[in-house]
């Protein structure tokens, strides 16, 4: 027994005063969020602290590596789909000096082949985009014991891809409603028109409107882009006519035309279809569109959730010059916080690199469900704080 045990022991009559226990940590909460606005895009990218610039070309070769490594595996068009929504997610909670972009994008196409169940293992992922700078007499098997180290780098991000996602295993695919629209207004399946909006549904996933926008948008974004190009417009697309049987409007399909629109502008060699098209034809296309916007004051980002912050005038960015409250800034003007990490019931958000350290991230796909639990068990920590207060 050691010597101030014995003094403790040896006091009679007096209470031992123990040490005040660790307070109860709230533990961090992380809704899975369907859609990711504009707005928090771009808070994201400000909150890290990424250049524009390198952001969009990091995006776009991280892009087209998963297509050319899933066409050479012969993987379906929706495994690519939910692999750059997830490799879009992970670029948004993750900044790029943390890790390689290819090995994100392996990461992301590894975890959308268990998803969509086209199961490939990671050393084959690996496997085909090395074979991809090689002539084919020279190709390696997977089994090389080269790819061991890659690939188990590979499997180590995917729990990273699943967090950034908020274990949200559901996924949209807008070809399927872009066959079902071409049928409606009389288009056939092997018309050009079908064949052109089928790739520039392909080319949306090349920026951010996957996640921001729902199938019928995007469908119709691409059905009525299509038109435009080729001279082939289809006016009940045009007009709008069954936006609201489609639960979509003409404010989110008009940010997703231009959206599709800067990138063949800016981008058009790392796109499907801008090499079928000379550079002029998507400027003659985004005049009229831009008329019809001003026409009708049409937002360049329909949701926009801060009312400080007006919106964008057509054809511009908001940026921390032309807006109130910057981008990477939040309602307390502090612009280190991240929009999309894990918030505790008491308001705290884990520290960088901190995350689960102090208290368990559970991961909740009902947001009513996350409120309700946060409500009520911040009672608990109100009390506490309150107390701190007085003392003060």
């Amino acid at each position: 027994m050691s010597s101030d045990r014995k003094d403790v022991a040896s006091q009679s009559g007096s209470e031992v005063a123990l040490p005040d226990p660790p307070p109860i940590h709230p533990s961090f909460i992380q809704v899975a969020k369907p859609y990711i606005f504009e707005q928090t895009i771009q808070r994201c990218i400000a909150t890290m602290g990424v250049n524009t610039l390198r952001e969009e070309s990091l995006r776009l070769q991280g892009v087209t590596w998963i297509d050319n490594v899933r066409r050479v595996l012969c993987l379906p068009i929706r495994t690519f789909n939910t692999a750059v929504v997830y490799y879009h997610r992970f670029r948004l909670v993750h900044p790029d000096i943390e890790y390689n972009h290819m090995d994100a994008a392996a990461a992301a196409l590894f975890t959308a082949c268990k998803i969509e169940d086209t199961l490939k293992k990671s050393r084959e992922i690996v496997c085909a985009a090395y074979n991809l700078k090689l002539a084919p007499s020279e190709h390696v098997s997977s089994d090389n014991p080269v790819f061991e180290a890659h690939a188990r780098g590979i499997i180590g991000l995917e729990r990273l891809m699943l967090e950034a996602s908020g274990f949200d295993f559901r996924t949209r695919h807008p070809q399927k409603t872009l066959i079902k629209m071409a049928r409606k207004y009389g288009l056939g399946q092997h018309s050009e028109v079908s064949k052109v909006a089928y790739r520039i549904a392909q080319d949306l996933y090349r920026t951010f409107a996957p996640i921001k926008q729902t199938t019928s948008t995007m469908a119709f974004a691409s059905l009525e882009l299509a038109g435009r190009l080729l001279d082939q417009r289809i006016e009940a697309v045009e007009r709008g006519l069954d936006y609201k049987a489609w639960r979509t409007s003409r404010e989110e399909v008009m940010e997703t035309l231009f959206d599709l629109l800067e990138l063949y502008t800016h981008n058009r060699g790392s796109t499907c279809v801008g090499p079928r098209f000379p550079s002029d034809t998507f400027l003659k296309v985004r005049i009229p569109l831009n008329q019809e916007a001003e026409a009708q004051g049409l937002p360049r980002f329909t949701n926009w959730t801060n009312d400080r912050a007006p919106k964008a005038p057509n054809g511009f960015k908001i940026t921390s010059s032309n807006s109130n409250n910057p981008p990477g800034a939040t309602e307390n003007g502090d612009s280190r916080i991240h929009p999309l990490i894990p918030v505790a019931a008491n308001g705290e958000r884990p520290k960088a690199g901190e995350r689960g350290r102090d208290g368990a991230v559970r991961f909740m796909i009902d947001p009513e469900c996350a409120n309700n639990e946060k409500s009520h068990v911040a009672q608990f920590f109100k009390v506490e704080m309150e107390e701190y207060e007085v003392e003060e």
